[in-house]
């Protein structure tokens, strides 16, 4: 399979994005052309498609379904094993955050709680006790707003993602009307 040139370069692209996100080209370059594929692909494919060696993309299938981000799948009277991308973009989205948490985010809750559980025998100590406090309660914000809204149907988060600033605008709306019904409506 010869790649047109904006798949090629998308499926290059994924694969330079592929060490700042924690994985290696081939990866990217595999998730990118499973991604654009609208059937599923074996491996054999895979290697011809992207001109790399079987078991690299071996390896490679491997490590994208433990992020589960590809999915095998079979096909009536063939033997191989087919992969596919899920094909819906917000599914993605929350696949990504999840494994990101899992792999990043859970694991940094856990030590900033247990070097919290320790006495601080100082003022540096105290004074870093702090720190560690406020990086952990914001980052608990973070998660547990993270947890409220990873539910929403996908167009409710996108309508969301849409407001933008225009949150802080109504937000500062009702802090000056909470405001003004606390003060018994003076200003």
């Amino acid at each position: 399979m010869n790649l047109d040139p904006q798949a090629e370069r998308f499926v290059l692209h994924f694969g330079e994005m592929g060490g700042r996100w924690g994985v290696n080209r081939t990866v990217g370059q595999i998730y990118a052309l499973l991604f654009l594929s609208p059937d599923p692909l074996n491996a054999e494919h895979i290697a011809d498609s992207l001109k790399i060696s079987r078991s690299n993309v071996s390896m490679s299938l491997k490590e994208l379904q433990s992020w589960r981000l590809v999915q095998m799948v079979h096909k009536v009277g063939d033997r191989r094993e087919y992969f596919e991308s899920p094909k819906d973009v917000w599914e993605i989205f929350h696949i990504l955050v999840e494994e990101k948490r899992k792999r990043e985010i859970d694991p940094t809750l856990t030590l900033l709680r247990s070097i919290l559980m320790e006495k601080p025998e100082g003022e540096r100590e105290a004074y870093e006790q702090q720190r560690i406090s406020d990086m952990l309660a914001l980052i608990e914000l973070a998660t547990d707003w993270f947890d409220e809204i990873h539910d929403l149907p996908p167009e409710t988060l996108q309508s969301l993602m849409k407001l933008g600033t225009k949150v802080q605008k109504v937000l500062g709306l009702v802090g000056k009307v909470r405001k003004n019904v606390g003060s018994g409506g003076q200003s």
